[in-house]
């Protein structure tokens, strides 16, 4: 479904941030985003999305095709109406407007002709919180409210392809284990594919099928996530354990000698 092939991103005409990655999202799937902070991860997800170049940022090398249409020279909102969504980084829902009307302005591309009554009782299926809360200021939200209501305004653009930005990011181990149950069951009961870069490198490569790693702009691993658990490398700089399986804090391995095949 969507396919990046040798993508180059470069912020400010100097900084080169993605050094031609190349990865795939198949239908029906979850795949997983890894890497550490400043890989290029979210820069990745901003090039998908058509918002690259509203940072200051530009593509200068490769291209990202969707259901084999290139989409890497359209504007966002046709990138929306083909069918990609993307939930950003730290929530960012319209404080000021009520949990009803961000739902709202998720349907905003879709035909003029849909029924929005029914597409957000659909999406309050999988958020019966929000239901109670239609009224309230989104920004009086809890955060795991603020993240069920940004996946459900993209959910309300009925999208092909969801891509979420570090979903579980500040939230309390069991909301994280609600919002991934959530997000496994878009996956399955409405056929989103579903591109997924999170820091819970475990969370994540126990709910996608397949995952690629990426370091400083480039792609140094991916496979499937049952395999990639039980790599020696993905296990000591992504989940903390080592030989043995002792458990450490990143902090702990932040400094590692990367393996030689990792750097060429």
């Amino acid at each position: 479904m969507l396919k990046l092939k040798n993508l180059e991103a470069v912020y400010n005409d100097i900084i080169l941030v993605l050094r031609g990655i190349s990865l795939e999202v198949p239908k029906g799937s979850i795949v997983a985003f890894l890497g550490a902070n400043g890989a290029g991860k979210s820069t990745t997800l901003k090039a998908i999305s058509g918002l690259l170049e509203y940072e200051d940022g530009e593509i200068t090398n490769g291209a990202i095709e969707f259901d084999g249409v290139e989409i890497h020279k359209k504007q966002p909102q046709d990138i929306v109406r083909l069918g990609i969504t993307q939930v950003p980084e730290g929530r960012r829902v319209f404080a000021e407007l009520t949990v009803e009307e961000n739902l709202r302005v998720g349907s905003h591309t879709q035909h003029k002709n849909i029924n929005i009554r029914q597409e957000m009782e659909r999406v309050l299926i999988y958020f019966p919180r929000l239901r109670e809360r239609l009224k309230m200021q989104a920004g009086f939200l809890s955060g795991g409210e603020q993240q069920m209501l940004a996946i459900g305004r993209a959910l309300m653009a009925k999208p092909k392809l969801m891509m979420l930005d570090e979903p579980s990011l500040g939230l309390a181990p069991m909301l994280v284990t609600e919002i991934f149950d959530i997000i496994k069951k878009i996956n399955t009961e409405e056929n989103v594919s579903i591109l997924l870069v999170e820091q819970n490198a475990l969370m994540a490569l126990g709910t996608a099928d397949y995952g690629y790693i990426l370091e400083n702009g480039k792609i140094v691993l991916d496979g499937p996530c049952n395999e990639l658990i039980t790599n020696e490398d993905v296990k000591e700089f992504y989940l903390g354990t080592g030989e043995g399986h002792d458990r450490r804090n990143f902090a702990e391995v932040k400094h590692y000698k990367r393996r030689k095949r990792w750097l060429s």
